[in-house]
């Protein structure tokens, strides 16, 4: 004689009487709701609250995601602000005028001594725009800073500017050294 499988599992011990009478209650709502019609309304509801947890399951990942990339942009702006501060060249007589190109493509003066301007002139030394303002710092410093952030303004001087081209016609006539622009 063939048992069912709900005796079977009673009989091996796997399930209990009450759990197998919850099981039997469920098929027999689950028949009754499809009789009615009122099971597609139930899945319905069910499949509609799921996708509304999907999205916003995305919808909070998306936002994770935007909070993540602000704090890391904001932790490489105060490197840069760190590595600026401690790097930094401070003139302390500023009597000397240094103009370069800024970025708005528009030449801007800074007020250096005479030391920075002659090694900013070489290109040993860089300028570069931070927090609406200029800073001057060594050359290996910016390579640091460009690791950080690739689009941020440092402006360094061609030293090859300062050599002598071979067919110039006026390589003959020195220029003075007390000469200002």
């Amino acid at each position: 004689m063939a048992k069912s499988l709900q005796e079977q599992l009673l009989a091996s011990g796997l399930v209990n009487n009450k759990k197998a009478k919850q099981a039997q209650r469920e098929k027999k709502r689950q028949q009754h709701l499809q009789r009615t019609g009122k099971e597609d309304i139930v899945d319905e509801a069910k499949i509609n609250a799921e996708q509304a947890r999907k999205q916003k399951a995305e919808r909070d990942r998306e936002l994770n995601r935007q909070r993540e990339q602000q704090a890391h942009k904001k932790a490489i702006a105060a490197q840069i602000r760190q590595l600026v501060a401690s790097n930094a060249i401070v003139s302390e007589r500023a009597d000397v005028r240094y103009q370069f190109v800024g970025p708005d493509k528009k030449v801007k003066p800074l007020h250096v001594d005479q030391a920075v301007f002659d090694r900013l002139s070489r290109g040993q030394l860089a300028i570069m725009e931070l927090d609406n303002s200029f800073a001057v710092i060594p050359v290996p410093v910016t390579e640091k800073i460009r690791q950080r952030d690739s689009d941020i303004f440092i402006y360094i001087a061609d030293a090859k500017a300062d050599q002598l081209d071979e067919d110039d016609p006026y390589a003959a006539y020195q220029i003075p050294d007390d000469l200002m622009w």
